[in-house]
């Protein structure tokens, strides 16, 4: 394998984690991050569930027909920002397309194929690294209504065509598992993953950054990649001190890497989606969750980090600026209430957006593009920490020409060629 100098642009937990591989692989590497640390965008303070069994594309048969139903209302799992424009109208109507059975088999296998690898990945990293970052263990998705759970039943019987640890449970077998669970809010049943797992991902982020510094991983904080220049056979990237060379680049700068990647001729629908947490302290142990609780209706996840609860969920399409929407907390607020009220004081929860890059279609896009040398690593939603570690790992292995250790069919760029 020849040493290449490589720059990744973007210090999410997705850039980080290919910074590393590259160079564990032996590559000289840089990370470029327009802000102070790591981890500070999409990757902040998202749920952190890292479950495989989870990852799931939000397009799925019925589920569009109930985010429409709630969409208008007061607490809801989708907002569509008023005034919406093209862009947005135009991304919406390839999303809808992606909601019929076949294409959510599709998406679906695509997603669990590089989240079941990433899984593995992750934990070999985590235990190589001495990584600790406050993980549990279980995934327990709750089911308000048996409408809800009959709407599930497509991803269930999935779970047992691809032979998916899972349990469906009665409401009181829910409770057993999780006792701290409001027994005055409406439960019909529950599905149990027990082989999922949560954590906090912007820690894990900050300490593998540091395990990356060790093995020679040099990061430009602070600094804005404004454009990228294919010169001959090598890159040139100008950013705010001036321009900085390589011999190749992996675009990994969430919804930025459409900016960056426009100019080349490289055209993705990826599109800004605002997702929401309130992360509050622990006033009640032992009425606080355990394992990571998913609220289907309202696609909220509630996690516990340490000694904190987190509440997240809702996305808001059409506006990237970083004001929270009051509609997106009273949502969160309300499922926390509704399942955990005497854990925690949510209405004097921290508050946080971030802008998640989304593909219409859920599966991200990795690897090489048409221009020479320019690769990508982008497009993962909100399941980018449950695909992070196996994605970087793919990243590495084909810019070191070699073949990637699972099938990476549907997860190029060649799905929108």
């Amino acid at each position: 394998m020849t040493q290449k100098q490589i720059v990744v642009v973007g210090g999410g937990v997705i850039g980080v984690c290919t910074a590393f591989f590259l160079a564990d692989a032996g590559h000289e590497v840089v990370v470029i991050e327009r802000n102070q640390n790591v981890a500070q965008e999409a990757s902040f303070a998202h749920a952190g569930i890292i479950g495989p069994g989870y990852v799931t594309p939000w397009t799925m048969p019925g589920r569009l027909q109930r985010l429409m139903a709630r969409w208008r209302k007061t607490e809801a799992p989708l907002v569509i920002a008023r005034g919406a424009d093209r862009a947005t109208r135009r991304w919406l109507g390839r999303w809808m397309a992606e909601h019929e059975l076949e294409r959510f088999r599709i998406n679906r296998e695509r997603l669990q194929r590089l989240a079941y690898y990433s899984r593995a990945v992750q934990q070999q990293l985590a235990e190589a690294c001495q990584i600790d970052y406050e993980q549990t263990d279980g995934v327990l998705q709750l089911f308000r209504t048996e409408h809800d759970r009959k709407q599930a039943e497509t991803v269930i019987a999935l779970l047992g065509e691809q032979e998916i640890v899972h349990r469906l449970l009665t409401a009181d077998e829910a409770r057993e598992i999780e006792p701290a669970l409001a027994s005055e809010t409406r439960l019909a049943g529950a599905l149990y993953m027990p082989e999922d797992a949560s954590g906090n991902c912007p820690l894990f982020t900050k300490k593998l950054r540091h395990a990356a510094q060790s093995i020679g991983v040099h990061f430009y904080l602070g600094s804005t990649v404004k454009a990228i220049e294919p010169q001959g056979g090598r890159i040139s990237l100008q950013i705010d001190e001036g321009s900085f060379q390589a011999d190749a680049v992996v675009v990994a700068a969430g919804v930025d890497s459409a900016r960056l990647l426009r100019p080349l001729g490289i055209q993705l629908p990826l599109h800004p989606v605002k997702g929401y947490s309130a992360t509050a302290s622990i006033k009640n142990f032992d009425r606080a969750p355990q394992a990571a609780i998913v609220d289907e209706a309202y696609k909220v996840a509630i996690t516990r980090l340490g000694s904190r609860v987190r509440v997240a969920g809702t996305a808001l399409l059409g506006e990237t600026r970083d004001a929270l929407h009051q509609g997106a907390l009273r949502t969160l607020m309300k499922v926390g209430n509704d399942w955990f009220p005497q854990a925690a004081n949510y209405t004097t929860a921290n508050f946080w957006c971030g802008v998640q890059p989304m593909l219409p279609d859920g599966p991200p896009v990795l690897g090489a593009t048409p221009v020479r040398n320019v690769y990508v690593n982008i497009g993962h939603g909100a399941n980018g920490w449950a695909m992070a570690a196996g994605s970087g790992r793919i990243l590495a292995n084909l810019i070191s020409g070699q073949a990637p250790e699972i099938d990476i069919e549907g997860l190029t760029l060649s799905r929108y060629g």
